[in-house]
């Protein structure tokens, strides 16, 4: 049988490669079927749950089957595009101030330059692969229904361990739903009682798949393992908490009623289950940077990571993509800890500007030797500040285990983002929050980055521009950033421009339409349930 492996938990057995046989909302052609095994037989040996369930996290972290190519999880995109972290980093910051790429791939630039249609390749690529990942999910979850777990006379200890995996791979759907309801408002939906070739999925209402969420994570609080208590890279207590916050501080935009108490409440969760900011320990890199390093897995505020290993994850998404892509012109290759540069990503000044004194903030660091701050064009990597964030060098400088394919984890949610949603949620009004309090967390990211109190904030200063822009300082290149600019009105909108904003060099607004995607052309063919998103 062959495997692969995830860095700190277990092996992704190829037999998981049938959950990709489940129904979901991408056509038939966009699926590589694979026949190698019955689901009868992979589920009858009690052993095989924990691999199986690996595959489900690897969905997030990996593109195929034998990596870093020759055997992908979806055709008709080239497979290291097809990376679930690669894709959602892209959709989540190119259109926006935080990046741009040189790239000139067919629909890539249509990001920033936000004239994207329902044809765009890497749309379908980000719909396709959560579609992919969904209906994994949804097998692994059927598989394991308890009147199923009976049938197969799974009794005792590893009854209790099937059904903690259960809620885990109930938390990796309801993440990848949350992404489809965020990016486009309201996808196809199938769960695990959706009955495979009996038809097409319907499609959900954006409100609707807001409280099947909730209620999933809700659902599976009792079931997950407390924080801090599971593996290195599965969820655990805090991830459902964290998710939840996020979406409720969200929940104004997805069903228009504003829950920021209940954003306060799981914060509060979060922040109370023992994690820390990481501190430096290090007189290579600062306390800030080593959360972006190869042993980031070390790293006390990172409560939910999408693993990477140089040797048993290797591909083309994830950090080796954000890494590669963000190193090229006069950059030397050799100081990220890689053997070379792809000349991609950069930033905009707008993003630079947010720090206005980069000697002294230790979260500003671009690099600008041979790059120009100003971008004329857009597919030149010299126009443009780099962005120097992530690296596969460890906290003592030294290399991680391979140059191409980095060690570096990918933080999707750390403590400093409860701080902030705290600090956010608590300024919109939600009850149960302190404004001292709220303070004081920011004023914790600030000394950190800082070193010292110099850059902290007094109460007046503590305004919702100054959060919007404090989470630009603090989360930059860590997916955040369109969702954030939505919730304060400044994604489509002329309150806020950027270079290259709606296709001009100064920036200009565009249709309120672009707060999400379009459903892809080809799946609206295919599924005739469907109705496209207005303005597409």
């Amino acid at each position: 049988m062959k495997k692969t492996f995830v860095r700190g938990f277990a092996t992704v057995s190829v037999a998981a490669s049938l959950l990709a046989l489940a129904t979901s909302c991408v056509g038939d052609l966009d699926r590589e079927p694979f026949n190698e095994v019955t689901s009868e037989v992979v589920y009858s040996d009690p052993a095989n749950y924990k691999p199986i369930l690996a595959k489900l996290y690897a969905g997030l972290a990996l593109s195929g089957q034998t990596g870093p190519s020759g055997k992908p999880d979806l055709s008709g995109v080239d497979e290291g595009f097809s990376n679930y972290i690669r894709q959602y980093w892209s959709i989540q910051e190119l259109p926006t101030d935080e990046a741009v790429i040189a790239w000139g791939d067919d629909g890539l630039q249509d990001y920033h330059l936000m004239n994207w249609t329902s044809n765009n390749p890497f749309i379908r690529a980000m719909y396709n692969r959560l579609a992919y990942q969904i209906s994994a999910c949804n097998e692994y979850i059927r598989e394991t229904k308890d009147d199923k777990l009976s049938g197969r006379n799974i009794t005792g200890a590893n009854l209790d361990n099937i059904k903690r995996y259960r809620a885990e791979a109930r938390f990796l759907r309801a993440l990848s739903y949350f992404h489809s309801m965020d990016l486009f408002g309201n996808p196809p939906f199938a769960d695990e009682n959706f009955l495979v070739g009996s038809g097409q999925p319907n499609q959900i209402s954006r409100a609707d798949l807001f409280n099947y969420i909730e209620s999933e994570l809700k659902a599976i609080d009792t079931e997950l393992v407390d924080a801090r208590k599971n593996e290195y890279g599965r969820v655990d207590k805090a991830a459902a908490w964290m998710l939840l916050s996020k979406m409720y501080l969200n929940a104004e935009v997805y069903t228009g009623t504003p829950r920021y108490a209940d954003a306060i409440t799981y914060a509060n969760k979060v922040i109370g289950a023992g994690y820390a900011l990481q501190t430096q320990n290090s007189s290579k890199f600062s306390a800030y940077t080593r959360n972006f390093l190869a042993d980031n897995n070390t790293s006390p505020e990172i409560i939910f990571p999408v693993t990477f290993d140089g040797d048993f994850t290797k591909g083309y998404g994830g950090t080796t993509f954000i890494i590669h892509a963000g190193v090229g012109g006069d950059m030397p290759a050799a100081s990220f800890g890689i053997d070379g540069g792809w000349g991609g990503t950069r930033t905009t000044k707008q993003l630079v500007a947010l720090f206005p004194d980069t000697a002294a903030d230790k979260r500003g660091r671009f690099y600008t030797a041979g790059q120009k701050l100003e971008i004329d064009n857009l597919t030149e990597f010299k126009d443009g500040y780099a962005v120097v964030k992530y690296r596969n060098l460890k906290s003592d400088g030294k290399v991680g285990k391979n140059i191409t394919f980095p060690d570096t984890d990918f933080p999707m949610f750390r403590l400093a983002d409860a701080y902030l949603m705290y600090a956010e949620a608590t300024l919109r009004g939600g009850a149960g929050g302190n404004r001292a309090t709220a303070l004081g967390y920011v004023n914790q990211l600030r000394e950190r980055a800082y070193g010292n109190t110099g850059g902290n904030i007094s109460d007046s200063e503590l305004t919702l521009d100054f959060i919007l822009d404090e989470r630009a300082r603090e989360l930059h290149w860590e997916g955040h950033r369109r969702t954030d600019l939505i919730r304060f009105k400044k994604f489509t909108t002329s309150s806020y421009l950027w270079a290259w904003k709606g296709g001009v060099k100064p920036g200009q607004a565009v249709a309120d339409t672009r707060n999400i995607f379009p459903i892809p052309s080809t799946d609206l063919v295919a599924n005739p349930n469907l109705k496209q998103n207005a303005g597409y």
